[in-house]
């Protein structure tokens, strides 16, 4: 897959997520593009501000899978010494409930 696909991928989950609306609903902010593995065909991370989110979810990877569904994954990074904490996650998401599992996931709405 060239990194211009899998950029594709990106860019798809996050007009998925709502795009410009959904940055400015969430504070989203420090997109990353992410690289397929052994199990995903892509996907996109993102930072949220921890103050906003439940639990203290500051960092989200949507990836995509081979059965074009989704696993979310809502992790809480310590800043200091960067151990992660997986706060929740969701697998076999499809696309229009991509926002729902979002806001499920974090308490953050995607859209008024």
């Amino acid at each position: 897959m060239t990194q211009s696909a899998h950029m594709q991928i990106a860019n798809t989950i996050l007009a998925q997520l709502g795009g410009n609306r959904f940055r400015a609903m969430t504070g989203a902010r420090d997109f990353v593009g992410l690289s397929p593995t052994a199990d995903f065909l892509g996907g996109l991370q993102f930072g949220l501000p921890a103050r906003l989110a439940c639990n203290g979810v500051n960092k989200v990877q949507i990836f995509l899978t081979a059965s074009d569904t989704y696993t979310v994954k809502a992790l809480k990074v310590k800043p200091k010494t960067y151990a992660v904490e997986v706060k929740g996650e969701a697998e076999h998401v499809y696309f229009d409930t991509l926002q729902a599992t979002f806001r499920d996931l974090t308490g953050l709405e995607t859209h008024l």
